[in-house]
């Protein structure tokens, strides 16, 4: 067998294979944000005209201006017409950039076990570190959300409501982080699980037990990083995706159940 003694191909974006599949105005979008990333430009910061752009990425009209339909569509720029107008650099907000990536897990089918194990690997970490670091007054939001219902759910509409503040404790939590990739990530989770809270109606029956269990949890939570105590906090948040998890999976099979006694046969 011949040894191949092809010398290496530097490696670039354009040179790699599936950039090859890639229309040319993606490339150049791509292209663009790079040199946007490389003169470290800041939201407001002007971007080359047309004219410019052509010159400089040496493409067509068409593929520039298609370009920058993408990226401005993506967010990343803000175009303006009239006087003193142009294109500038644009600023992707945490809530748009959780709804495209939304969109690329739509049509997957993940499961709540999927969430969760991703749940139980960093809201401990995140809580233990947030321990002892949080003001005054996002403590008492905290404990406000926490004492928010003080009553189980009595109706389907507010079972929904409580998965929802729940989620959103966890949101707040994300929020406190200084880690802005971790706090993304878990407010991304809360998201998607606030979604399928509504799409699959895991709320159509209410679950005493995960309201008392979760509620309690919540309190303790704020307890314990209100006096400092990381390793107190990781092991009530551990606790508490362990209990949701097993409870939310149980909630699913029943309202299957259900559905499927309802449906009639052929």
């Amino acid at each position: 067998m011949m040894k191949n003694t092809a010398p290496p191909i530097n490696p670039k974006v354009t040179d790699a294979p599936r950039a090859l599949k890639r229309s040319r105005p993606v490339q150049v979008a791509d292209q663009i944000k790079r040199w946007v990333v490389e003169r470290d430009l800041r939201k407001g910061d002007k971007l080359p005209n047309e004219a410019e752009m052509i010159a400089q990425f040496k493409v067509s009209k068409g593929t520039v201006r298609e370009a920058m339909r993408i990226l401005e569509a993506q967010g990343l720029i803000v175009t303006k017409t009239g006087p003193g107008g142009g294109s500038s650099v644009g600023e992707v907000s945490k809530d748009r950039a959780m709804s495209l990536l939304g969109n690329y897990f739509y049509f997957k089918d993940l499961s709540l076990s999927d969430i969760y194990q991703i749940r139980k690997l960093l809201e401990p970490e995140m809580v233990a570190n947030l321990a002892g670091h949080l003001d005054d007054s996002t403590l008492a939001e905290l404990r406000a959300m926490a004492h928010q219902y003080p009553e189980p759910a009595r109706s389907p509409e507010e079972e929904k409501q409580q998965h929802i503040s729940s989620l959103a404790f966890h949101a707040r939590l994300a929020e406190a982080s200084d880690n802005d990739l971790l706090g993304f990530v878990i407010a991304f989770m809360a998201r998607i699980l606030a979604d399928l809270t509504v799409y699959r109606r895991l709320y159509a029956a209410p679950n005493k037990e995960l309201w008392e269990r979760g509620r309690r949890h919540q309190i303790e939570l704020v307890d314990a990083l209100e006096r400092g105590d990381g390793p107190g906090a990781r092991a009530i948040m551990l606790s508490h995706m362990e209990g949701a998890e097993t409870m939310m999976n149980a909630q699913e099979m029943r309202i299957t159940r259900e559905f499927m006694a309802e449906t009639p046969t052929s």
